[in-house]
C-alpha cells in the first residue's frame, strides 16, 4: 500500500510514477475524500471527549445531589450526533482504502515507463552455445533420456502438469538441494511453509484484493468478501512476507533473511506456443524462493545480494544467461524494481526468465502491518521486503539440456550437480 503522506504532499509526483505503469489515477478526487476523512475523524475525536467529560461533569453533579437534566439532555444529542458521524467516517474510511488498496507500487526513479518492449538488458554473461551438430529441443532431449514423462502427468492432472521420472526427478531433486545448500552457506534460514494460504497471507503480499481470481482457491469467501479464504500458494514468496505481519521487529534483528522450498500453483498457464512447451509454463513447479526484511537505508544493497546470489546459481550451472531491469507495465504491482535473470533457449531463439529478483520497498510492509523499533529510540518504521528465485527449476530444465547437449545424443551434467547425480552425463533411457 502507499504512504499516503506521500500522495497528500506530493500528488503530481506520485501520478507521474504511477502513469509510467500507464496507469491514469485521479488523486485530486481521492485527496478531498481524504481531506473529508479527516474532518469525520476531529468530529469524532471531538464528539467523544466532549461526551466524556459530561460523563464526568453528570458524576460530580450527582454526587452533589444537583439536577442534571440538561446535561443528559445534551449527553442524548452528543450520542446521536456521534453515532451519525462514526458511520460516516467508517464509510469514508472504507472508500479511501479501497482506492489505496486498488494503486500498485511505484516504481523506482530509475524504472523506464512502458511495457516488457522497454526492458533494459544491463548485461549478458557468456555467449550462446554454438553445436557442430543438428541441436534437439528440452522436449525431444526430456523424451530421449527420460526425464519428463509429459503424457502420463496429463493423464494424472490434466493439461500443464507433467512427471520427472528416474534421472529427471534426481535432476530436479539435485537443483533443489544444490540452491539450498548454497543459501545456508551464505546464512539464510530455511523455511518450509504450509502450501494452504489465507486471504490475509495474500493481501499482504499485494495479491489481493485485485487479483483474487488468479490463484487456486480451496475455500472461498463468503458473498461480499474481497477475495478466497483458503488459496494454494503461488510461490513461497507469499508466504515468507507474512512471517512477520503484524509485529515490530527489534532493529538489531534486520536483516532477517530467509529461503523456503515450495511447490508453485499457478493458475493461468497460457497456450501452447513453442515458448510454453514442456516444462516451461504449468500449472505446478518447484522454486526456492529467497526473502529479506530489512531497515530501508539497507534496501538497494540487499536488492544488489539478492540478484548477486540468483546469478552466481546460474554461472555455477554453466549456463549463458543475461539480467535485465524490467519497465514499469513488466513489472508486479507490489514491486517498485525488478530484475530478471534470464537464460537461453536454443530451440525458441529466446531468453527465458528464470529468477525475478524485486525490492517491494515499503509497500508490502505497509499492508501487512511489518515495522522496526530502532535502537537508538524513536519512532517505529515500516521495513522494506525483497524477494528472488533462487531459482525456479521448471526453466532451468530446459536450458540445462539445450546448454549442455552433445553429440552423441547426451547432456553433460554441470559439477555442482554431479554430487547427487553421481553421473558426468545423463544418457538415453531403456523406453517403458
Amino acid at each position: 500500500m502507499l504512504n499516503i503522506t506521500q500522495i497528500r504532499e506530493h500528488p503530481a509526483r506520485v501520478q507521474h510514477a504511477l502513469a509510467k505503469r500507464g496507469l491514469h489515477v485521479d488523486l485530486a478526487a481521492f485527496l478531498t475524500l481524504d481531506e473529508e476523512f479527516r474532518h469525520a475523524r476531529t468530529a469524532v475525536e471531538s464528539l467523544r471527549a466532549e461526551r466524556k467529560q459530561i460523563s464526568a461533569e453528570v458524576a460530580r453533579l450527582l454526587r452533589a445531589g444537583q439536577d442534571v437534566t440538561v446535561l443528559r439532555a445534551r449527553s442524548k444529542t452528543v450520542g446521536a450526533d456521534l453515532t451519525e458521524m462514526e458511520a460516516r467516517l467508517a464509510e469514508l474510511g472504507t472508500a479511501r482504502r479501497d482506492f489505496l488498496e486498488q494503486l500498485p507500487n511505484l516504481p523506482d526513479g530509475d524504472v523506464v515507463a512502458g511495457g516488457k518492449e522497454n526492458n533494459e538488458v544491463l548485461r549478458s554473461i557468456g555467449a550462446p552455445p554454438q553445436f557442430a551438430f543438428p541441436a534437439r529441443d528440452h522436449v525431444d532431449l526430456a523424451q530421449r533420456l527420460g526425464l519428463v514423462d509429459y503424457e502420463r502427468g496429463v493423464k494424472l492432472a490434466g493439461s500443464g502438469h507433467w512427471i520427472y521420472r528416474g534421472n529427471g526427478a534426481l535432476l530436479e531433486w539435485a537443483l533443489l538441494n544444490f540452491f539450498v545448500q548454497a543459501h545456508l552457506r551464505d546464512g539464510y534460514e530455511f523455511v518450509l511453509p504450509p502450501h494452504l494460504l489465507t486471504y490475509e497471507a495474500g493481501y499482504t503480499a499485494g495479491q489481493f484484493p485485485k487479483f483474487a481470481d488468479d490463484v487456486f482457491v480451496i475455500e472461498p469467501g463468503k458473498t461480499g468478501e474481497p477475495g478466497p479464504r483458503r488459496f494454494l500458494l503461488p510461490t513461497s514468496e507469499t508466504a515468507l512476507v507474512n512471517l512477520h505481519r503484524d509485529e515490530t521487529l527489534p532493529e538489531e534483528d534486520l536483516p532477517r533473511k530467509y529461503f523456503a522450498y515450495s511447490p508453485c500453483y499457478r493458475k493461468e498457464i497460457g497456450g501452447y506456443r513453442a515458448t510454453e512447451r514442456g516444462t516451461l509454463r504449468g500449472h505446478q513447479f518447484d522454486k526456492v524462493e529467497l526473502f529479506q526484511f530489512v531497515r530501508p537505508d539497507a534496501s538497494d544493497a540487499a536488492h544488489e545480494e539478492l540478484l548477486g546470489k540468483a546469478e552466481k546459481l546460474v554461472a555455477d550451472l554453466g549456463l549463458h544467461y543475461r539480467v535485465t531491469r524490467l519497465a514499469a507495465e513488466d513489472t508486479s504491482a507490489a514491486m517498485a524494481k525488478t530484475f530478471d535473470v534470464e537464460v537461453w533457449l536454443p530451440s525458441i531463439n529466446a531468453y527465458v526468465e528464470v529468477s525475478s529478483v524485486s525490492n517491494a520497498r515499503d509497500y508490502q510492509a505497509r499492508r501487512g502491518n511489518i515495522r522496526y523499533r530502532p535502537t537508538g529510540g524513536g519512532k517505529v518504521a515500516y521495513v522494506h521486503t525483497l524477494n528472488a528465485s533462487g531459482l525456479a527449476t521448471s526453466r532451468l530444465l530446459p536450458a540445462l539440456l539445450e546448454q549442455h547437449q552433445q553429440q552423441d545424443r547426451t547432456v553433460a551434467v554441470p559439477e555442482v550437480l554431479r554430487p547427487w547425480l553421481r553421473t558426468d552425463r545423463l544418457t538415453p533411457a531403456t523406453p517403458r
